[in-house]
Order: C-alpha cells, then structure tokens, then sequence
C-alpha cells in the first residue's frame, strides 16, 4: 500500500476504535479525507475528517481530532500530529517511513508504482492519429501519437487493459482524388498538358510517388484503360503513404495493436452480410432508424443530439457516419467496453451524435472523446509554415528528424490537451538546462555518473563545472539515442547500484530535508499515475519529472555523496539510485530516453 493508504487506515481505525468505547457517536466511519496543506511547514499532510463529522457526533472539530489522535495506533509512520484551526490534523511523516520509499522503489524497480491488472474493469479500445492515407502526417498528427501513446502507457502502468488502434480512412471519395492527382502528376511528368481539377492533391510527396511509377513501369500507363490506371496508381500511392506514416510513428516510438481498415467494414462474410449491415440492423432492432425523403436516418434526437442523422442518401450512398457508426459498432463487437476516441479539435460537434449511437446500442457512456488541441510552429520566434525543402508545411516527420524525438514528445507532453502548444523549433533544439527535456534527462545523467564515480569506473566531473552545468547546461551532447523501451534495462546503472549498495542498507542517517524532499516526490509517483490515468492526463508527468530533477539537482549542491562518511555514503548512493529508476520510469512513460551519459 501507498503512505496515504496507510495513512487512511490508521485513521479508519482510530475512528472505529472511538466509536467503539463511545467517545464517538456516528452512524457510519467517514472517509479520512487526506489532502496535500497548502504550506508544506505544516506537515505532509492533512485530514479535514473532524470538521467532516462534527455535526453528527455534536462536538466542536477540535475536540474531535483530539479525540482521533488519542485513537491512533501505534505505528512507524507518523512523526507528529497537531490540530490547527477549526480542526485540521496535520501530519508530519517519520524519516523511517519516508525511508521505505527507497526501499520500495529499489525492490519493485521498474514496476514501482504499477497496479495490478483491473480485470473487473471493461477492455479499451484507444483510437487515436487516424489519419488519412493521403498525405504524410502533419505537426498535429504528432501531437495526437504523443498524447495517446503516453496514455496508453500510463493506463497499462496503472492495471487498465488498453488496446492500442489507428483507423485507416482507406474507403470513399477522397481515395479517389489521390489516385487521380497521381495520375495527373504522371501524365504531366511524361510531357502531356493538364487541367488541375479544384479536388486535387498538390503536394511535392504527390509527384515523387508518380516519378516511382515512371522509374519502375516508364510510360506503360500513358494509354491504359483510365480506370484501370485510376485504381493501380490509387493503391500504390495508397500503400506507399501509408508505409511511410507508418514508418514515421515507428521512429516516434508509436506503435499500435491493429491498423484497422475502413475498407474491411465493407467486406462480406459467410452470410453475406458486412459491418455495415450488421449495425444497421442493431440500430433498426432498436427502433432508431427510420425512412425519409428517399434516405435512411437515425434518431440521434432521442438522445439529446440538436438533430437526427443521414446514414443512406437518396442514391444510396453511405454517409461518412454510417461508417463510423459501423466502425463503432465493430468495436463493441470485439468486446471492448469503453472507446477512447483522440481527435482534433474541430471535431467538437461530431460528438454528440457518436456518443448518441452508443446510447442507442444500450452502452451509455460508453464512449469517451479526448479533444486535443492545435500545435503552433515558430522559429525564433516566428511562426513557420512551409518546409525549407518542398515550400509547402512542414511535415511532422521533417520536425522530429530536425528536433529529435525525445524533445519533440516532451514538448507536445508538457500542456493538457485542451491547451495548444506554441512550439519554438530552436528553443526545443536546445541543450541546456532551460530546455526541461534536457534537463531532466541531464538529471538521471548526473546519477549514473555518481554511481559510476563510486564503483570507480568514471573520472567523474568536479562538483564547480557540474553544477554550473545544473545550471546553464552540459558542454556536450547527449550520447545516447536510446529508445523508450530499452532505457528500461539500464544494465549498467542497475549493477552498478546492486554492487555498490546491495538489496538492502541502513537508510538512517538520511534526515537532511533535501534528502527527505526526495522521498516525498517518489512517495508519491504510485496515486499520480492513478491520477493520470484516471484523467488522461499525460502533461502531468512532464511536471513530475522536472520537479524531481530539480529536488535531485538541490540535493546534489547540498551534500556530499562520493566522499561522505559510512553509513551515510551508502545510503545516498541508494537514495541516488531510487530516483534514477523513479526519473527513467516517468520519462519512459512518455516514450522519452534517460541517457546514462550526456
């Protein structure tokens, strides 16, 4: 259990102890009510449960934290207690429990903080990025991998059973007018004149597929049938962007349990039957679905939706929430029981009708839509929006390879998604202690470093240049390209700290307040993971991170570790090691790498 779930249950105790001998007189034993105080001098933390119960027992809130406190059990984790105001609690915490924290996170490592798999919740399905295969990923497109990879991540940490889906808009019109802009961009590049039609794909990466058609066939296709052409180029170019976007999310460290296909809702089974069909007729079973003007619609109106839905036109043509419905209704199918649904935006107005078809099929709630919003490009300052290369906007896949990957997920990591992000190319570029990716990662540098120094494996840099990188940054570059889920090995730093220091070590001498401060920050990883993943709150653990950096960089200034006296040497280095492990477990929840040397 956490500090603040035993906590909890001594006061649970104490209240049940007191109503037993009757110095209590309530019905029912309150929750304990624990918070944060505002001012850390009064404690680590507080409990309002006195002032919560005092009309009940018909005693002033003071005498009944009195009351509680004479209760208590005795335990080794409260320090002190003392009653303020009206009648808080407030609790300092004993450096022996703050101490275990160490021993905890030592033991559990990279599972510190990780909840037992939550069978009795529903399976989820996380969509997110979705794009289009049409073109390559823009800024967006990132922000939207970022945001639901690390939620994804914080989710499975925290016990809930997250499947992670991109759906493929690879069905309709629009897959039509990028074969067709292929073929056009071919005929022009063999000589023949055309007419650029209003729906048209007029990027660079739209000439260079067709310059692959002349390298590979030449002007075979100058006379073939135009259909037969239209389609060939359609799925080359198609299969070709999707490669690419799926390439470039691989480098992102994005990955994904299934690329779903529109088109595979279209397909027909044994019965003859396809997606569609199969969540046309669950709909229609339950009397939302009705005929109008020659079209088919559903009563979205039912469920609050400002008014009902076309699924069919007149000419039988699927509108595009047709197939969403029948996308959706796929994902029910499967057995997942709660959709997350990432999206821009400029798709507010799409959610009513979406959580409407849910209602329909009898899963209020059921879904669930993340709205992120936009990612605004400077330089310097300015703002950008052509690539250097091709003059029209930059491509998400030109950003990470200019500003690297780490960088670029901490930075679209570090605000809630219902904020935009304003994000300076240069200013992210940076290696310095202003740039918090940089920091944080030079953090868990700076422990490795340590742990190497004492294992004698290092000419370690003098306390005078390290601090004056602390605070104006290394002079050199990180070394390290390390991806997410290998910097959950960190071979090295972990033998070193198990030769050093071992599985256990007298932990006492560590009472200095920037030590204990660090205890306090890694106690409370474990309730801030349920928090994130409760919220889908990933920027929390960019604040996280360069808060425990910081204690760590204060704690470094302040004491002395190579060269302190036994038993305190050791016990620092076992301090060091927990916060590397707690730094490389929250940076790898972001999908960012925890350099051993920068």
């Amino acid at each position: 259990m956490s500090i603040r779930e035993n906590l909890e249950t001594l006061f649970t105790q104490a209240l049940d102890a007191a109503c037993k001998d009757e110095s209590l007189q309530l019905s029912t034993i309150p929750p304990c009510a624990l918070e944060r105080p505002r001012d850390e001098a009064n404690g680590d933390w507080a409990s309002t449960v006195a002032l919560r119960c005092s009309k009940e027992a018909h005693k002033n809130p003071r005498d009944i934290a009195q009351i509680i406190l004479d209760h208590l059990p005795a335990n080794s984790y409260i320090e002190s207690t003392c009653i303020a105001g009206p009648g808080f609690i407030n609790i300092k915490l004993s450096p022996s429990c703050l101490h275990d924290v160490i021993q905890t996170v030592r033991t559990q490592q990279f599972s510190y903080g990780k909840h037992a798999i939550r069978t009795s919740e529903p399976r989820i399905n996380l969509e997110f990025v979705s794009a289009n295969p049409t073109g390559p990923l823009h800024v967006g497109h990132g922000r939207w991998a970022v945001l639901g990879d690390a939620i994804a991540r914080v989710m499975t940490h925290a016990g809930y059973q997250v499947y992670r889906e991109f759906y493929i808009n690879d069905q309709g019109v629009q897959m039509d007018v990028f074969g067709n802009s292929v073929v056009l961009r071919y005929l022009e590049l063999l000589g023949e004149a055309i007419e650029i039609p209003e729906a048209f794909y007029g990027g660079a990466y739209v000439i260079d597929i067709a310059k692959g058609i002349i390298a590979s066939d030449g002007d075979t296709w100058l006379h073939a049938d135009p259909q037969t052409r239209l389609v060939a180029f359609r799925e080359r170019a198609y299969h070709e962007m999707l490669a690419a976007n799926k390439e470039t999310l691989e480098n992102f460290h994005t990955n994904f349990d299934c690329w779903f296909s529109e088109r595979s809702l279209y397909i027909p089974d044994e019965q003859g039957k396809n997606s569609i069909d199969y969540a046309l007729e669950a709909m229609r079973s339950k009397g939302y679905i009705y005929e109008k003007d020659g079209a088919t619609w559903f009563r979205s109106t039912a469920f609050d939706d400002t008014k009902d839905r076309v699924l069919i036109k007149e000419n039988a043509e699927y509108t595009y929430f047709m197939s969403d419905m029948a996308y959706h209704h796929n994902k029910l199918e499967r057995g997942f029981g709660h959709l997350i649904d990432l999206w821009g935006a400029d798709h507010h107005g799409y959610i009513k009708r979406c959580e409407a078809m849910l209602a329909a099929w009898g899963c209020p709630g059921a879904l669930e839509v993340v709205l992120g919003q936009l990612v605004n490009l400077f330089r310097d300052g300015e703002t950008v929006r052509m690539s250097k290369r091709t003059g029209e906007m930059i491509t998400f896949q030109e950003l990470i390879d200019e500003v690297g990957v780490d960088a670029t997920r901490y930075t679209m990591l570090s605000r809630s998604s219902d904020q935009p992000i304003d994000f300076d190319i240069e200013v992210v570029k940076k290696q310095d202690a202003s740039n918090p990716v940089y920091y944080v990662q030079y953090a868990h540098a700076r422990i490795c470093a340590v742990l190497r120094k004492a294992a004698g494996q290092d000419v370690f840099i003098s306390r005078e240049r390290s601090a004056a990188a602390g605070a104006d940054g290394a002079d050199t570059q990180p070394q390290t390209t390390q991806t997410a889920e290998t910097t959950l090995e960190h071979a090295s730093a972990q033998n070193l700290a198990a030769n050093l220091i071992g599985n256990a070590c007298d932990l006492s001498s560590l009472t200095c307040e920037s030590e204990l401060a660090l205890m306090r920050k890694m106690a409370d990883f474990p309730e801030l993971i349920s928090i994130i993943a409760r919220d889908r709150a990933p920027f929390k653990l960019t604040h996280y991170a360069q808060d425990l950096a910081a204690l760590f960089h204060q704690f470094y200034t302040e004491c002395r570790i190579i060269d302190a006296p036994e038993p305190t040497r050791t016990a620092r280095l076992a301090l060091c090691d927990s916060v590397r492990i707690v730094l490389a477990l929250t940076l790898s929840l972001m999908g960012v790498s925890a350099p051993e040397k920068m």
